[in-house]
């Protein structure tokens, strides 16, 4: 069973499409969805919402079970000390708490430890301060080391599950658009990812969608830290 956030588009809506196509069972988690599928069943949950994220009422079956926590917010695109209501609150609870909540809940509820598998979609900028993306960066950096937290606790406890932190490239989603509408004045970056669009360099959803499901099916697991645009 794979367990997916952040479904109703871009990587999140490819991942639960190719899935579907190879057999599988899916559960999709977010606030919308456009995906229907006898294998296919949908929670509806705003995950900037701690407490709707707490009170999910997951039905978890003693088999392999795979969470991939993909949902996630640049937030604004301005330097923290231009922005008039920062909303770092918000990114660091969908890009960071959340997807801590969503593997406590579901690896607790996991009889057989060794049969889960975590994948949290983190970012190149995980590891990169960039100007005018703070809370983004932050949030993805945070996630990686509590992701890298976990594997390394539940190995002191003798378990061995597949953790993944996944940098996925640059894709063509809506969160691109975002970025590229941003004015020169609040993000001095922007007309770089201007010139990756008109170069044809970024990944379509379905690309990095089968990069990621082939990463996730090698026989051998190799570590937590994994970059598509090598795989």
């Amino acid at each position: 069973m794979y367990i997916v956030t952040g479904v109703s588009k871009g990587l999140g809506k490819a991942v639960v499409e190719l899935l579907l196509e190879k057999g599988e069972t899916v559960l999709g988690i977010g606030r919308n969805s456009v995906i229907e599928h006898k294998n296919y069943s949908f929670q509806r949950c705003d995950l900037s919402n701690s407490e709707q994220v707490e009170n999910l009422k997951l039905s978890i079956p003693n088999e392999l079970v795979t969470l991939i926590n993909n949902a996630g917010i640049i937030g604004e695109i301005k330097r923290l000390s231009d922005q008039k209501h920062p909303d770092l609150a918000t990114v660091l609870q969908i890009n960071t708490v959340a997807p801590m909540l969503l593997m406590q809940k579901i690896y607790q509820a996991v009889e057989k430890k060794d049969s889960f598998t975590l994948v949290n979609i983190s970012s190149g900028a995980a590891n990169k301060a960039i100007p005018s993306w703070a809370g983004y960066c932050a949030s993805k950096a945070a996630l990686n080391m509590l992701t890298e937290a976990f594997y390394l606790e539940e190995l002191e406890k003798g378990n061995s599950p597949k953790v993944f932190a996944i940098s996925p490239g640059v894709i063509d989603t809506e969160m691109q658009v975002q970025i590229r509408r941003a004015s020169e004045n609040d993000f001095s970056a922007v007309e770089n990812f201007k010139k990756m669009k008109e170069d044809d360099q970024l990944f379509s959803p379905k690309e990095a969608a089968k990069r990621l499901l082939n990463l996730l099916s090698s026989p051998n697991y190799t570590g937590v830290f994994h970059d598509l645009r090598n795989s």
